[in-house]
């Protein structure tokens, strides 16, 4: 009987650990449409892993983009992301762009938040980011497609226009101006471009003269601007749309004996346009505010990880900054953002 009792025993148990374990319910999702506020599969790490961040500038030289690091830099540290900061030396360096970010989708980073150095041709490998799950928010300057989470950057048509709107002022509302972009199809070079031409035409006394683009780059701005004064002698004014342009146009006009005679308005605040602003050689800054743009972008890609809501379109601001106020508090944060 016992040896029976036995093997019922063994029986029962042999047949329990055939049955198929019941799998657990999946966890819920909240949130709304996955375009906008969803994380994908495949965006989180690994149980105890890191998120990482692949942050990718147009470029790597000026202190806009060293500013904008140091913003995704802070962010990463607050939130405790691992930030990959990886982009082309120059802003003109659209393919090496494209190939940098391919990089870091094959390397399965959990977010992209990049500065498009042309806005057409960088939509297909955003799409290809979304495509395995990453999520992607722009910076500074985006692209033609609303792929992108989130573009987060400075409204630039309205602070070309109030570059244009400044530097009319500076020439007493009349006289001929001229204008110097940087990249011919970037988003914020077209802006910018756009934004001055349309301050300009509320003044009819006050004419275009010319148009050169300076690449990004300090001395081909100041190669143009030579020329630009060589080809219009009674030029009164030059809005140059960023850094690297400014800093050309500021050695060619003291090269030329025309500081403070042909007057400048600029975009950004890097450490040479400042001194300039000082100098007397530039009379007004359009100011951005490139900490909040990687400081920003991190954290709305984020959000959109863990499911929040984001906004398309984020404006982060611009501010005129003349020697009038440029003591002030608010001025001095702007300009010094780590203190």
């Amino acid at each position: 009987m016992r040896n029976k009792t036995i093997g019922f025993l063994i029986a029962v148990i042999l047949f329990a650990g055939c049955q198929p374990s019941v799998p657990s319910a999946p966890p819920q999702q909240t949130g709304a449409p996955p375009s906008e506020t969803v994380a994908a599969p495949g965006t989180t790490p690994q149980a105890g892993g890191k998120l990482k961040f692949a942050v990718v500038p147009k470029g790597l030289t000026h202190q806009f983009w060293l500013t904008v690091k140091a913003g995704a830099d802070a962010a990463g540290k607050e939130f405790g992301i691992e930030i990959n900061w990886i982009g082309p030396e120059k802003e003109t360096e659209v393919v090496k762009q494209i190939n940098l970010i391919e990089d870091q989708i094959g390397a399965g980073v959990n977010a992209i938040v990049m500065a498009a150095c042309d806005q057409d041709a960088l939509v297909d490998v955003i799409q290809k980011a979304l495509d395995k799950k990453i999520p992607v928010v722009t910076i500074d300057s985006g692209v033609n497609s609303d792929l992108p989470h989130s573009f987060i950057a400075t409204d630039n048509v309205a602070g070309a226009a109030a570059a244009a709107r400044e530097l009319a002022k500076l020439i007493g509302n009349e006289g001929e101006v001229g204008l110097i972009p940087f990249v011919k199809g970037a988003g914020t070079s077209e802006q910018r471009e756009e934004g001055f031409k349309k301050g300009i035409a509320e003044f009819p006394n006050v004419k275009i003269a010319d148009v050169q683009y300076s690449q990004s780059d300090v001395i081909k701005a100041m190669n143009v601007t030579e020329d630009m004064l060589t080809r219009n002698p009674n030029l009164k004014g030059i809005f140059a749309a960023n850094e690297p342009a400014a800093v050309g146009v500021v050695q060619a006009l003291e090269a030329a004996g025309k500081a403070g005679q042909v007057k400048l308005v600029a975009f950004d605040a890097g450490d040479d346009e400042v001194a300039a602003l000082k100098k007397g050689t530039i009379q007004a800054l359009i100011v951005q505010n490139p900490f909040r743009m990687g400081y920003d972008g991190v954290k709305t890609a984020l959000d959109v990880i863990n499911g929040k809501q984001v906004e398309k379109r984020i404006d982060t601001g611009v501010t005129v900054v003349t020697m009038e106020n440029f003591e002030t508090p608010e001025v001095q944060k702007l300009l010094n953002p780590l203190g």
